[in-house]
């Protein structure tokens, strides 16, 4: 079969004044409502132009297609977790294990609290995916918890920090996505963060341990509190 070609998801142009920003902020907000409301299936930039109250033609000045659309929103949510993961796991004023508790807590929240929007994109991936831009943004999360993890385990052969940057991530994003698809109570979050970030550093401890790096356990009471 022939590879499909991948479908334009970057923006037409950048807005540059103040009133064409301010349309752009229009539509994304307006996309959002329509996602919330209509869900992936129905979603139309008639439907969003119509929302945010300007003309199609305005909205394809800057979004080429309703995949534009989506992909700006999907990678507006890539980014902010980015910028999530890296204020808390590069806060090296706070020991690496409570860095990645914090995470965890965190993340959670903020999957129950974007449930709706977040199952709406993921319904309408297929849309952006395979777009090349789609890989670039995806990827600045990846690195920022590798990062961390090889501060974190030094000693630790590098196969295994990939591995585990991998499980971390994979697990943070579809139990997160599991987990918030009921409405969930702030009781609720905190116990199954606690309970998945003691997973995370139970694993950490047991490779700190097997590279004979005993001494310098991040998950030791002077770790802990950075003493």
């Amino acid at each position: 079969m022939p590879k499909r070609p991948n479908p334009q998801v970057s923006s037409r142009k950048q807005p540059k004044q103040a009133r064409a920003n301010s349309l752009v902020a229009a539509v994304l907000d307006a996309a959002v409502q329509v996602l919330r409301k209509e869900g992936a299936a129905r979603f139309t930039t008639a439907r969003v132009a119509e929302r945010a109250g300007v003309s199609v033609g305005s909205l394809y000045q800057y979004f080429p297609n309703k995949a534009a659309i989506l992909f700006r929103l999907q990678s507006d949510e890539w980014r902010r977790t980015s910028e999530l993961l890296h204020s808390i796991l590069k806060d090296q004023g706070q020991p690496p294990m409570e860095r990645l508790r914090t995470l965890v807590h965190a993340f959670l929240r903020s999957e129950c609290e974007e449930a709706e929007v977040r199952t709406a994109l993921g319904d309408a991936a297929p849309l952006y995916r395979d777009a090349p831009e789609a890989d670039a943004a995806r990827s600045t999360g990846s690195l920022v918890i590798r990062d961390f993890l090889e501060e974190s385990l030094p000693g630790v052969d590098a196969r295994a920090v990939t591995l585990v940057a991998e499980l971390i991530e994979a697990t943070l994003t579809q139990v997160g996505s599991s987990f918030s698809e009921i409405e969930r109570t702030d009781e609720e979050i905190a116990a199954y963060a606690d309970a998945m970030a003691e997973m995370f550093c139970a694993y950490l401890v047991s490779l700190t341990r097997q590279a004979g790096n005993g001494g310098d356990n991040p998950a030791s009471p002077a770790s802990r509190t950075g003493r």
